[in-house]
């Protein structure tokens, strides 16, 4: 009888542990955004028809890092600790994200890759290393295609290259409802207009239902390396969509970041500059 008890209780000990297991998984979880290290200069530019935000950090090479949709250059906080030690690294808010305006100008991806090559002549820097997660991967995907002249390499995280790439439940994740909570509570906080998240996010859904709509025959012409990497447990971009983008764009290498998701620069900082660092060399 006693032997019996205690095989039920290592059984349910089992069960629990198991649970507990799964529940810590890390990309089941939105890390908090990391603090941000005193930038080295810091501004407001006119570029196109709004004023965007910027801000620079250490030198060397230089490395622009550009956030995704709803989001801010906050969410880089883990990875311009590590890259300002060896190189320069910008960073910005996108049209009408974090610090910068927004216009009644349509959004567009050639308008917002628009945007960041002004920029990049405002701070007179030539080409860089272009980081993108997200939109901000499609805005690299984008810069590739348009101005290659300004890019080293592309390393771009979660990008899709048409609408189909997005997985139509996204919304329903808890994970995501999660960052939409965080980044509407970031907007109030560091937008010019704080009351306006609402307005701002139905003009930027306006792009999300069309765009982006790349051929395979736009991606064949691009000229720049490019690597692609995505969460192994991504809740907004399909994997086959990543694997299919790797075989349309020439040379581009695919990497799976291993238990992340979407946001796996918050979930495993170590292990994404690691990703960052091989591609930068060429592994």
């Amino acid at each position: 009888m006693r032997a019996t008890a205690f095989a039920m209780l290592t059984f349910f000990s089992m069960i629990l542990t198991a649970a507990g297991a799964r529940s810590a998984e890390r990309w089941a979880e939105l890390p908090a955004f990391p603090s941000m290290p005193a930038p080295k200069v810091s501004g407001v530019a006119d570029v196109n028809d709004i004023k965007m935000y910027y801000a620079e950090y250490g030198e060397g090479e230089p490395i622009l890092f550009i956030h995704g949709g709803l989001g801010n250059a906050d969410v880089w906080g883990h990875q311009i600790a590590d890259f300002a030690r060896d190189h320069l690294v910008i960073v910005a808010d996108s049209r009408g994200h974090g610090r910068s305006t927004r216009s009644q100008q349509p959004f567009g991806y050639d308008l917002m890759t628009s945007d960041y090559a002004a920029l990049l002549d405002h701070l007179k820097i030539g080409k860089v290393t272009l980081v993108g997660w997200s939109d901000g991967g499609i805005i690299g995907i984008d810069m590739a295609m348009k101005h290659p002249e300004k890019l080293t390499r592309v390393i771009a995280q979660a990008a899709n290259v048409t609408t189909d790439g997005v997985k139509a439940d996204v919304m329903e994740n808890k994970t995501f409802k999660a960052y939409i909570d965080v980044a509407g509570d970031q907007y109030r906080k560091l937008s010019p207009t704080p009351n306006e998240y609402d307005a701002f996010v139905t003009q930027i859904s306006h792009m999300w239902e069309t765009q982006p709509a790349w051929t395979a025959a736009d991606l064949g012409r691009i000229t720049v390396p490019v690597t692609l990497a995505i969460g192994d447990h991504d809740e907004a971009v399909k994997l086959d969509h990543t694997e299919m983008m790797a075989k349309q764009i020439p040379g581009a290498k695919l990497v799976i970041l291993r238990n992340t998701s979407h946001f796996a620069m918050l979930q495993d900082p170590e292990g994404y500059d690691g990703m960052i660092r091989d591609a930068m060399a060429g592994r």
